[in-house]
């Protein structure tokens, strides 16, 4: 028995190979069709080289191929890496010497910027199969064609699911295969985190089952379920690149759901695809895709009645935004998910109409999420301390390539080992966690730590605020300041008193903003998450807007 993630998909197409696994505008793929393309893709990378254990590069937006491409990786007992489409040339120039991929499957678009790289480094990539998809013959190609690389072989997607075997015929794969997600990149270069296979399936997958608690003892019952059971429709709207999106379609795929897949994030083609796919469960990260969701929501019209639940996680998902999506979605479940690549699933909050509480987000933690102290002792409900926010139980083997990062992250005390996300967190008198964010992240002013988050959370509860970023920036009296890059709704510019009088309501007066500067936009990761660097290169370029 092997809880991996091809074995469990391979169990959903056993039971359920006719019912429709991927669908993207009129194209769709039923979970004999996935399959049968996957072992394709599959023989073609062993047919490359590719052996148990070897990485596979994975460039791509979201689209059907790459969902294919990432079952085919796995099936053959390979590692996937995920590249964000996003990455300059320097950037994906690291990533591939990193991880030291064999093969590099990508998007026709990006083949100019793949050229380029292979052709000026020594790499161990010996082949890149092309994906040429119907949304790159719609729209300009993003990049020139790339001049053909010596001793990289060239093989087309389609091509090579023609020519090659459509055949289950894979060797046995085992419990200690492995899972890369690489993560960061705001505060340093990518990493990669290292997890077998089993263990994020637990804490990611849905191994754990997330209300009980209890671990699935059978391989087999995630499809069993699905099968018995009706067939939701998931429509995970981040890029592939973020570890959360790519669970999201694996739990989908592991129970005979229906994934809905969508290459580019646009407002009103969501709830366009919500309506022509009758999706029940939008996947969205926070406030940077879920507040110009609402927006376009409620200036629209559209059929959003089969919605069911709208999940949140990884970034902040603010109470002002999540009020809206309550009153669009009355009778649906709104949840706030906390996680890292360092820790998988954390918990989570339900929101409530009216009962949305205002500042950092606060969760229903599951029994393996903890807050240490500095010397590893666990703070205790009603200690009324901030600590670390810590993982036990089913938790990563280390970070690829960094064994001081590694040792600084997965730590043991007394006897138990944990991982550390590098988040601060406050375990509330009845249990729940509220998340303060990153220590590195965190502002000393006075002596007082000032979490960037739960202001963020506070600001926008403005009517005038649509985004901001909340950073430290010098201050001759007090060491540092905090300081807020606002993007204003219509061309608005609240005062900094009247953005002060917000956060007091819920947070102590020397955490409200002494200086602010108004932008068009936040520079945002692909996952949502906020680039603290480009904001702090905002405040130390030009004088504030307005200064306290």
């Amino acid at each position: 028995m092997a809880f991996t993630i091809a074995d469990l998909i391979e169990h959903a197409v056993d039971l359920m190979p006719d019912r429709i696994a991927l669908e993207s505008g009129d194209e769709s793929r039923t979970y004999a069709q996935m399959e049968e393309r996957s072992n394709a893709i599959a023989h073609t990378l062993a047919e490359l080289g590719v052996r148990p254990g070897d990485r596979v590069g994975l460039y791509s937006r979201n689209t059907i191929e790459s969902v294919e491409a990432m079952i085919a990786i796995f099936k053959i007992r390979a590692v996937m890496v995920n590249v964000n489409y996003r990455y300059v040339e320097s950037e994906l120039e690291h990533i591939i010497a990193d991880s030291g991929m064999k093969v590099l499957i990508h998007e026709e678009r990006y083949t100019g910027r793949v050229c380029n790289v292979l052709s000026k480094s020594a790499f161990d990539v010996t082949a890149r199969i092309v994906i040429s998809t119907p949304f790159d013959q719609q729209a300009a190609a993003v990049d020139q064609p790339g001049t053909p690389v010596p001793g990289v072989a060239v093989v087309d997607y389609e091509d090579a699911i023609a020519d090659s075997s459509h055949e289950r015929d894979f060797d046995q794969r085992s419990d200690d295969d492995l899972y890369i997600v690489y993560t960061g990149g705001t505060t340093g270069k990518p990493k990669g985190v290292v997890w077998r296979q089993e263990d994020v399936w637990r804490v990611l997958g849905g191994g754990i089952d997330w209300y009980t608690g209890t671990p699935v003892a059978d391989e087999w019952e995630h499809a069993r379920t699905g099968a018995e059971g009706g067939q939701l429709v998931r429509f995970p709207i981040p890029p592939f690149i973020h570890g959360g999106s790519q669970w999201a379609i694996f739990q989908s795929l592991f129970a005979g759901g229906k994934s809905v897949v969508y290459p580019d994030f646009d407002p009103a083609a969501v709830w366009e695809a919500v309506d022509k796919h009758k999706v029940n469960v939008i996947f969205i990260t926070g406030d940077a895709m879920g507040r110009p969701m609402i927006e376009a929501l409620e200036a629209g019209e559209y059929d959003t009645s089969s919605i069911v639940s709208v999940a949140s996680s990884a970034a902040l998902f603010s109470p002002a935004v999540k009020e809206r999506y309550l009153d669009k979605f009355p009778n649906a479940v709104v949840v706030d998910a906390i996680g890292s690549s360092e820790t998988g699933f954390g918990g989570m909050g339900m929101a409530v109409k009216g009962q949305s509480r205002v500042g950092a987000p606060t969760v229903k933690a599951d029994p393996n999420t903890h807050v240490l102290r500095a010397d590893g002792t666990r703070i205790q409900p009603g200690d009324d301390e901030t600590g670390r926010l810590a993982r036990s139980g089913h938790i990563p083997l280390r970070y690829h390539n960094a064994p001081a990062k590694s040792a600084e992250t997965f730590v043991e005390y007394d006897g138990v080992r944990y991982s550390l996300p590098g988040d601060f967190a406050r375990l509330e008198a009845d249990g729940t966690i509220t998340m303060l964010g990153r220590g590195s992240m965190s502002i000393n002013t006075g002596g007082e730590k000032v979490f960037p988050e739960e202001v963020e959370a506070a600001l926008k509860s403005h009517p005038d605020v649509f985004d901001v970023s909340v950073v430290g920036v010098p201050d001759e009296r007090f060491g540092q300041r905090v300081a807020a890059v606002v993007a204003a709704r219509n061309g608005a510019r609240p005062t900094l008193p009247e953005l002060g009088e917000v956060v007091r309501v819920v947070l102590a007066g020397y955490k409200a903003p002494r200086s602010i500067w108004f932008v068009d936009e936040l520079k945002r990761s692909p996952a949502g998450k906020p680039d603290y660097r480009w904001a702090a290169d905002v405040a130390s370029s030009r004088e504030p807007d307005e200064s306290l």
